[in-house]
C-alpha cells in the first residue's frame, strides 16, 4: 500500500533523572528534546481546508505544543516512584503521601499528572516510568495519535513519534 508521510519537529527543554541508572543519567539533569511525529495517510485530502494535505502542518504543530509542549517545556519529568524527587518537590507543609496519591490517582486516570503545586511552584510532570527517551516517544505517541486522527478529519494517523534526546541520540515509538 502507498502512503503518504509527513513529519513535523519541536523542540522543548525538561529536565528528567533516570533514577536506577548506574551512571551520571541518575543524577538530576535536562536536556533539549527535539520530538517528531510522522503521520501518514493512503492519500492527500481532497478538497476543504487541508486540500491536497495528509494533514496541515499547522493543526500537527498546535497538537503537539498542546501535548507535549505546553505541559513538559521548562519543566521537570518525573517517574512515579522515584520517590526521593518527588519528596524534594512537594510542596511545603504538605503531606507527601498525600500530594502523591494526587498525582498518582491523576497518572491511573489520564496516563500523566501535570502540576506546578511544588515546593518551587515550577512545572513538574509525572508519569508512570521511568522518563527515558524510549519512555516518552511511547507516552507522547499514546497522547498524540487521537488528536492527529481527529484533526486530520479520520484520514492520518500518527505511524511513528521519534525523541531525539541529545544530537547523536533518539529513541522512536511506531504504530
Amino acid at each position: 500500500m502507498t502512503l503518504y508521510h509527513v513529519t513535523r519537529r519541536i523542540g522543548i527543554d525538561a529536565g528528567h533523572r533516570i533514577r536506577t541508572h548506574g551512571s551520571k543519567c541518575r543524577n538530576l539533569h535536562g536536556h533539549r528534546y527535539e520530538i517528531e511525529a510522522t503521520c501518514a495517510a493512503p492519500r492527500p485530502h481532497a478538497g476543504g481546508e487541508q486540500d491536497g494535505m495528509v494533514i496541515d502542518f499547522g493543526f500537527l504543530k498546535e497538537e503537539m505544543l498542546e501535548t507535549i509542549d505546553a505541559p513538559c517545556d521548562h519543566g521537570f519529568i518525573a517517574e512515579l516512584g522515584d520517590d526521593a524527587v518527588l519528596e524534594m518537590l512537594c510542596p511545603g507543609g504538605a503531606a507527601f503521601a498525600q500530594w502523591k496519591g494526587r498525582l498518582a490517582n491523576a497518572v491511573a486516570a489520564e496516563g500523566y499528572a501535570l502540576t506546578s503545586e511544588t515546593r518551587l511552584g515550577t512545572k513538574l510532570y509525572v508519569i508512570a516510568g521511568t522518563p527515558t527517551a524510549e519512555t516518552l516517544a511511547a507516552h507522547w505517541f499514546g497522547r498524540l495519535a487521537p488528536r492527529v486522527e481527529a484533526r486530520s478529519g479520520g484520514l492520518a494517523r500518527l505511524v511513528n513519534l521519534r525523541v531525539w534526546e541529545t544530537p547523536n541520540c533518539h529513541a522512536d515509538y511506531s504504530a
